[in-house]
Parts: structure tokens; sequence; C-alpha cells
């Protein structure tokens, strides 16, 4: 009754085995290591590996008695994605067609996706609810609608059961600040706020402070990093219990902007942090924060962090490694 966890060395995967680990669950990781760490998978069993080599997942779910799956294991950055697409159509959607066929080879039916909000690209409305209309707008998004659609025809052909969860800004570290964001790899607005507070990079660039909201800067829904652990292991959970195939939200319903996260990185830090103006970056959708209706009454889940305990949990962490992660 093992829950294997790919791509759990990496940022959300590694926060989420930790809390599997802590609820009592029996976890295995499966992770090339090519953006994680070793360390941060702690007292979990880890394999080193491609969730494309089918022979290695068989072995993976013969051994350790996998009866579930969370999938993380996946290239993620938006420019490198646009930049590279081969490299992304063959290990996003290509791995996860042979990591489906080794599972369910060895009869596990059972799959949580990390899924994106992303796949959405520029929703007409919000906050955004599960009918908006999937229209990705760069190669990494696609890839994670596609996979989805692949998981659907699985489903629909061969039995798996999935919960994809199309989470927003995931941010913040662990509360005990354990393990964290590795900021040397993210190119994501709260480590970047957070290097130019400590001085480790010029001042922040807001692209654009004219937008039609309350200060002028763009508004994202950010999510604590433990929160959506949790929503995982609910998504498991529901999955056992039987339930449906089902693309869920995952988000706090609450619009933050730019410089929100700015103030509370000064709250935090007792700092001020650099800030530079510059024009609108072409594409950036103006406010997008997510409708977690669905979530919440699916998986009976809701976020207990806001966002100054989101930024106090990323100051201390990245305040007491500034070099990122060290092996």
């Amino acid at each position: 009754m093992t829950v294997l966890v790919t791509g759990g060395a990496g940022y959300i995967g590694s926060h989420t085995v930790r809390h599997l680990l802590a609820l009592g669950r029996d976890v295995v990781v499966l992770d090339d290591l090519d953006k994680g760490y070793a360390s941060m998978v702690l007292d979990a069993p880890l394999v080193v590996g491609d969730i494309a080599d089918e022979a290695l997942v068989a072995k993976i779910c013969a051994e350790y008695d996998v009866t579930s799956v969370i999938h993380f294991a996946a290239h993620k950055n938006v420019g490198e994605s646009m930049a590279k697409p081969s490299k992304y159509w063959h290990n996003n959607v290509d791995g996860t067609v042979h990591l489906v066929d080794a599972l369910l080879a060895a009869g596990v039916t059972n799959l949580v996706f990390s899924s994106s909000c992303s796949v959405y690209g520029t929703p007409e409305i919000v906050p955004v609810t599960e009918a908006a209309p999937i229209q990705p707008e760069s190669v990494y998004a696609d890839t994670k609608a596609m996979m989805e659609r692949i998981l659907h025809w699985y489903g629909v052909t061969s039995g798996l059961r999935t919960v994809s969860l199309r989470y927003f800004n995931a941010a913040g570290a662990s509360l005990d600040n354990v393990i964290g964001e590795d900021w040397s790899q993210s190119a994501n607005l709260v480590p970047v706020v957070m290097k130019a507070a400590m001085g480790k990079r010029p001042p922040v660039q807001v692209f654009g402070n004219d937008y039609p909201t309350p200060d002028g800067t763009c508004i994202r829904d950010y999510i604590h990093v433990e929160d959506l652990a949790d929503a995982h292991v609910r998504a498991i959970d529901y999955l056992a219990a039987g339930g449906a195939t089902v693309g869920l939200n995952v988000g706090t319903g609450i619009g933050s902007s730019v410089l929100d996260v700015v103030r509370a990185t000064e709250r935090a830090g007792g700092c001020t942090v650099p800030v530079e103006f510059v024009g609108r970056r072409e594409g950036d959708p103006i406010s997008v924060f997510a409708d977690p209706t669905l979530v919440n009454s699916t998986l009976d889940w809701k976020p207990v962090h806001d966002l100054d305990a989101i930024i106090a949990s990323a100051w201390r962490w990245h305040s007491t490694h500034p070099d990122g992660i060290t092996e």
C-alpha cells in the first residue's frame, strides 16, 4: 500500500513526500535528480531513474507494493519550452505515456497528476473555474493539457482514474524551515523578490504599474506549498475511496498583486525591496486567480496559509539558504 511519487525530490514533490511520511504513509520516490535533490527526500526511499524506464517502474511497483501514484516529474520552464520544445514533448508527454503503460501493467490504476493553471492560457473570466476553455499559450502549458487528455483516454480505455490538480502559484517553504525552494533554479516572483531584498540580484522589475487593479500591478493567486501538498494527499485518498476522474483548480481564491508580494516581503524581512517599474510584458494576463469551489467540495480541502504566512516562510528559508540547496 505504497504511494509512488515521481519527481519527489523537487520543490512541490518533496513537500508532498514529507506530508505523506508525517501521516504514516508508505512512500517511494522516483526522480532523475535533474532538478531535484536527494537531500530533499529526507527519510523516504529514493530510486534515481527515468519515468520512461518501464522496466524500472515495474520493478518499483513490485518491490514496494505500489497502489497509487502522484506524478510530478516534468520539465516546467516556460521560456525553455519555447526554445527547446522537443525536450518537453519527449520528457513530459512521452515520459508520461511510458510511465502509465508500466503502471497499468503492474495493476496500478490511481494517479494524481501535477497539472497547472497555465492550461487555461489567458482566462476570459476570473476567478477561473474548471469550465474555462483549455487554451495553453506555451509548449510547457500544452504538455500539461496534453498529459491531461492522455490520462483521460487511458481512463476510457484502461480504467485509469486520475485527479489532475491545476494549481496556481506555489510559494513558501516548510513552516519548520527544513525544506524549501531552490532559488537558483526558479524565476518565480517570490524567490526573485527575496533575492532582490537580500542584495543577491538587481532590483525587481515590475512589468507594468498601470493595469486596472488596485495598485496598478498584475494579480495572481499564491498558494503555500504545504497547502498544495495536502491537496495531493487528499486527492490520493479521494481516488482510494472510489472517486471518479476529475480536474480541479487548486488555489486560494484570493488575488495578490506584485506589490502585495513586495510589501509582504518587506514586512517579513524588515527591509526595503528595490523595485524598478518597466513597461508591460507581452502576454501577461492582468488578473488570474482560482475559483476553489470544486476542489473544496470534492477533496474537503481548504488552504490554511495566507500571503503573509507564505512570504514569512519563504523569507526564513531563503535567508538561511542564501546559496540555494546544496547536497
